[in-house]
C-alpha cells in the first residue's frame, strides 16, 4: 500500500515545491494584488497562475507518452535524463538572466502566457518525469503500452500536482498579502535557483538508472 501511494505523494511534494517557488507565480499574485490594491486580485490571479502551469506540464507528458509509444523505454529515460541535466545546467548559468517579463497591467490571459512560459523554462514538467514515466509506461514494452490507461494515469497526475500547488501558492500568497508583505524577502526568503537546479539534476540522475 505504501509503495502504492509513494509515487503520488511524490508527485504531490513536487507540486509543493513548485508552489513554494516565488518564480512560479504567488509573487506576481500578491505584487499585482498590492499594485491594484485588492485582495480580489490576488485570488484572481492564482487561477491564470495554474492554468499556464498545468499547460506546461501537459505538454511535457504529452510529449513523454508519444515518445514511449515509439521508443524503447530503456533508451526514452537515459535521454529524458541527459536533456534534464542539460536544462539544468542551462537555468543554473543563464536562466536567471532570461526571466519572462510582463508589467503590472497584464490581464488574466497575459498572466496565463506569462506562467506557462516561466514554467517551461524552469523545466517544471521535466521535473516529473521520473515519478510520471513510471506511472504511464509501467515497464512495459512499447507494443503494449494501453494508450487510454497511460493517459488517464497522466492526467490524475498532473490533477494531483496542480492540486498540491495551488494550495501551496494560495496559503502563502494570502500569508504574504496579509501579513508579511514583501518586503520580507529581502530579509529572510531563501533563493531557490541553486535548489531548483539542483532538484532538476537529481530528476535527470534517476532517470538515466532507471
Amino acid at each position: 500500500m505504501t509503495s502504492s501511494l509513494a509515487p503520488w505523494l511524490a508527485i504531490a511534494g513536487l507540486g509543493a515545491f513548485h508552489g513554494l517557488n516565488p518564480a512560479m507565480g504567488w509573487l506576481f499574485a500578491v505584487a499585482l494584488g498590492m499594485h491594484r490594491r485588492s485582495r480580489a486580485t490576488v485570488f484572481a490571479s492564482l487561477g491564470p497562475i495554474i492554468l499556464g502551469h498545468a499547460l506546461a506540464v501537459a505538454a511535457v507528458l504529452a510529449a513523454v507518452l508519444a515518445f514511449g509509444i515509439v521508443i524503447d523505454h530503456g533508451r526514452l529515460g537515459p535521454l529524458a535524463g541527459a536533456v534534464l541535466i542539460g536544462w539544468a545546467a542551462w537555468h543554473l548559468a543563464y536562466g536567471h538572466r532570461r526571466r519572462v517579463r510582463i508589467g503590472m497591467q497584464t490581464g488574466f490571459l497575459g498572466l496565463a502566457i506569462w506562467s506557462l512560459l516561466m514554467a517551461s523554462a524552469h523545466g517544471a514538467g521535466l521535473m516529473l518525469l521520473p515519478v510520471v514515466m513510471p506511472l504511464c509506461l509501467s515497464g512495459t514494452p512499447a507494443a503494449g503500452i494501453t494508450a487510454q490507461a497511460s493517459i488517464g494515469t497522466a492526467f490524475a497526475a498532473l490533477g494531483v500536482h496542480t492540486g498540491a500547488m495551488l494550495a501551496v501558492i494560495a496559503a502563502i500568497s494570502v500569508l504574504v498579502y496579509e501579513w508579511l508583505g514583501l518586503e520580507f524577502l529581502r530579509r529572510s526568503w531563501i533563493n531557490l535557483d541553486y535548489l531548483w537546479s539542483a532538484a532538476l539534476v537529481a530528476s535527470g540522475a534517476l532517470l538515466v538508472v532507471w
